[in-house]
C-alpha cells in the first residue's frame, strides 16, 4: 500500500459508523440540545415535590454493588425511593414509542439498551432495598406526584401506568 492510499478517507459503512450522520443541520442542533437531566417534565414534577415541602436530592449517583452505578432523577435517600422520569422516545413508551424510520440500524438497538439497562438498574435498586417509581413524561403531573407521595409515605405500589 502506497503513502498515497493510506491519506484517502475510506468509505464508511453505516454498520462501522458509531453515530449516524444527521439529516441536516437543523435535527443535528435538535438532538445536541437533548438533556440527559433537567427535562421540563422532570423540572416540573421536582418543582411540585418542593412546593408541597419534599427535599430530595437530584440526578445523584448511587453505587451499589460492585459495579453497578445508578443516576435516578429524584433520590429520597433516607427513604430509599429512586424517581426516574423517562422520556417517551428514549424508553420506548408503549403509548407513544415508536421505531424509528431512519438510521434504524443505529437507533433501534440504542434504544432496546435503554429499555434493558433500565429493568437491570430496577433489579439492582430493588436487591439493594430501594423503591424504585417511574414516571413517563407525558403523565400529568399531579398524578405523578401523588405516586411519588404515596411510595415515599410508605405505600408499595410503585407499578408505571402505562
Amino acid at each position: 500500500m502506497s503513502a498515497d492510499q493510506c491519506d484517502e478517507p475510506q468509505p464508511e459503512r453505516p454498520e462501522q459508523q458509531r453515530y449516524p450522520e444527521a439529516l441536516n443541520e437543523g435535527r443535528s442542533r435538535n438532538m445536541r440540545a437533548n438533556r440527559r437531566s433537567n427535562t421540563k417534565p422532570e423540572v416540573a414534577l421536582r418543582s411540585e415535590l418542593h412546593r408541597l415541602g419534599y427535599r430530595y436530592r437530584k440526578d445523584h449517583r448511587l453505587d451499589l454493588e460492585p459495579g453497578v452505578r445508578v443516576r435516578p432523577d429524584i433520590v429520597f435517600t433516607r427513604r430509599k425511593v429512586a424517581v426516574f422520569v423517562d422520556g417517551c422516545f428514549w424508553h420506548v413508551c408503549p403509548q407513544h414509542g415508536r421505531e424509528p424510520s431512519r438510521n434504524e440500524w443505529y437507533w433501534s438497538p440504542k434504544l432496546r439498551r435503554n429499555v434493558e439497562r433500565d429493568r437491570l438498574a430496577d433489579a439492582a435498586l430493588a436487591d439493594a432495598g430501594w423503591r424504585v417509581v417511574r414516571i413517563w413524561e407525558h403523565e400529568d403531573v399531579q398524578d405523578a406526584v401523588v405516586r411519588v407521595r404515596s411510595v415515599v409515605e410508605h405505600e408499595f405500589d410503585t407499578t408505571r401506568e402505562d
